[in-house]
């Protein structure tokens, strides 16, 4: 497995879900394991069968997180020097060439990802456009409705 690109908060935000699942959620499914299993027959015992998926999901989840941890490549966007170009990390302000609305978007991890908060993935088809170019070029982002094309406004190290 290659080096997966975080910035420092979506590094942080994982190393507390792993916190959480390991130091409470786990020890509440063990619980909820043993309580059902003190009801008796287990063949029979749907509350027995729910705790054992959750207890699957979180020991899933945990091993994810755990992985993608260890593989990560953790980027601080404020010490980046990358000359105006549009990088990962970087905070980026466009223009839509059609509407001339204007966006921002920060390129992110998948992980990290959320359009509501204008963090976009590194894989996504308009970060992709954006990668290596500059302050006023023209990236064209193929879309589900066809071509669109945004200027590149500002690009910010925060």
């Amino acid at each position: 497995m290659g080096k997966i690109p975080l910035t420092i908060k979506g590094s942080e935000k994982l190393r507390a879900e792993l916190h959480e699942l390991k130091s409470v959620r786990r020890p509440q499914i063990i619980a909820a394991i043993a309580e059902a299993r003190a009801h008796g027959d287990l063949s029979e015992n749907a509350e027995y069968a729910a705790a054992k998926e959750r207890q699957s999901f979180i020991e899933g989840r945990i091993a994810e997180i755990e992985s993608k941890l260890s593989n990560a490549q953790v980027i601080d966007p404020a010490t980046l020097d990358a000359d105006g170009r549009c990088v990962f990390g970087a905070t980026i302000e466009l223009e839509d060439q059609t509407t001339g609305d204007s966006v921002t978007y920060q390129i992110v991890g998948d992980d990290e990802a959320d359009i509501k908060a204008g963090k976009i993935s590194i894989s996504s088809p308009i970060a992709r456009a954006l990668i290596g170019k500059s302050e006023g070029d023209i990236a064209d982002v193929q879309a589900p409705s066809g071509v669109r094309s945004f200027e590149i406004i500002e690009v910010k190290y925060v």
